[in-house]
């Protein structure tokens, strides 16, 4: 929910004037009219004890103040409309019960105007931190287009389990996308581990597989959950790298769906190296577990979380990405990323007849220009683990 839906959401009803905001008018005009009608027959000003706290559930401390000055003249005008009432017992009962009704109001009022105020400023505060931990991706890096998509699935929250990035490096263009096992603050928290760490050392790593290894670490020295000795914390990874020289991806899966390629002919997978998911990796052996495919002109990745994959339709189908994309796209002019990953989006939730409360994140990326020339056959190979100074 961004800032100004909050607003919009917290505004006092006395400005947005919904159906609750007239209440204490309709309780006043029905109060009145009913004393018309009576012609002072019966005492009907009683009615008029329930206007201050309509007001303070809509108003802030001086309207609800003005409601009761208005409630409390209204009640001795018509009792000076019988005879002998002005003065009359009850009726100075009731003149009291409304005055003391009118301040209990007013403090009511005002406690919620400040509760509102401080709900304001407090979700204010934690989007301004979500939105600086899963940052807009940019439309293009240097040779890579870019478009994604990410929706948590737990409502009012703008993070959850699931985290994409992409940044430019000395190396090329890098992104992660990752889904954390579980879901609340710790799951967040991981996310924010991973993040942080990919950001950093994404600028630092030649290696793409070593730059796994630091996230790896990442989880086992920040992750709350591994502080609590969490024996099934893992982040299922994709890291992908662009290289400045070569129209190719280079790939380090750590028990992730695999990418998905659209091209002319429609969608195919691509074959990757699965590797235990980051937070498990001790339990694997040492080694390069990089793949490289080749892309052609135009040619879109599309990376996923399972939120999107594992959508159900109403007979408990998973939603199809591959032949979706294929069905859709074949044929067509190279699509721009944006137009695929806005595909996926609208295309996943009219699938899904189920509300999972899942997370979503979808990445398209797409290569745009010529390489330098390089040799035909010619393959990347992964470099040494060490830490390298940017643009070495």
């Amino acid at each position: 929910m961004s800032v100004r839906n909050l607003l919009a959401a917290l505004r006092p009803p006395s400005v947005r004037r919904g159906w609750v905001w007239w209440l204490p008018l309709i309780a006043v005009a029905l109060d009145v009219l009913a004393e018309v009608l009576v012609r002072g027959r019966e005492p009907v000003s009683f009615m008029l004890v329930a206007v201050p706290p309509l007001a303070a559930a809509t108003r802030g401390p001086r309207g609800t103040a003005l409601s009761a000055v208005v409630c409390l003249g209204l009640q001795m005008w018509m009792a000076a409309r019988r005879p002998g009432h002005f003065d009359e017992q009850h009726h100075i009962a009731m003149y009291i019960a409304t005055f003391l009704i009118g301040i209990a109001g007013v403090a009511l009022s005002w406690q919620r105007e400040r509760t509102r105020q401080h709900l304001i400023r407090a979700n204010s505060v934690a989007e301004a931190m979500q939105r600086a931990l899963l940052r807009p991706v940019p439309r293009r890096l240097g040779p890579v287009h870019a478009a994604g998509f990410y929706e948590a699935g737990e409502g009012g929250t703008l993070v959850g389990g699931d985290l994409y990035d992409v940044c430019e490096t000395p190396f090329g263009v890098r992104a992660i996308i990752g889904d954390v096992r579980g879901k609340g603050l710790g799951a967040v928290q991981t996310v924010a581990a991973v993040l942080g760490s990919f950001r950093v050392s994404a600028h630092e790593w030649r290696s793409l597989s070593s730059l796994a290894d630091r996230l790896e670490l990442s989880i086992a020295r920040n992750s709350p959950a591994a502080d609590e000795g969490d024996p099934e914390l893992f982040v299922t990874a994709l890291v992908l790298e662009f290289p400045p020289d070569a129209n190719e991806v280079r790939i380090v899966d750590r028990g992730h769906p695999s990418p998905l390629v659209i091209g002319p002919q429609g969608a195919r997978r691509l074959i990757t190296a699965p590797g235990l998911p980051l937070g498990l990796g001790k339990l694997a052996a040492d080694g390069d577990d990089t793949t490289v495919h080749p892309l052609g002109p135009g040619e879109v990745l599309v990376v996923y979380t399972d939120g999107v994959s594992e959508a159900r339709d109403a007979d408990g189908v998973f939603y199809p990405v591959l032949e979706r994309l294929t069905e859709r796209f074949r044929g067509e002019q190279p699509p721009r990323p944006d137009a695929v990953v806005s595909f996926v989006r609208t295309d996943s939730e009219r699938w899904s007849a189920r509300s999972d409360n899942d997370d979503r994140a979808v990445l398209a990326l797409s290569l745009n220009g010529t390489p330098p020339h390089r040799c035909a056959g010619s393959t990347a190979t992964a470099r040494t683990g060490r830490p390298a100074a940017p643009g070495h």
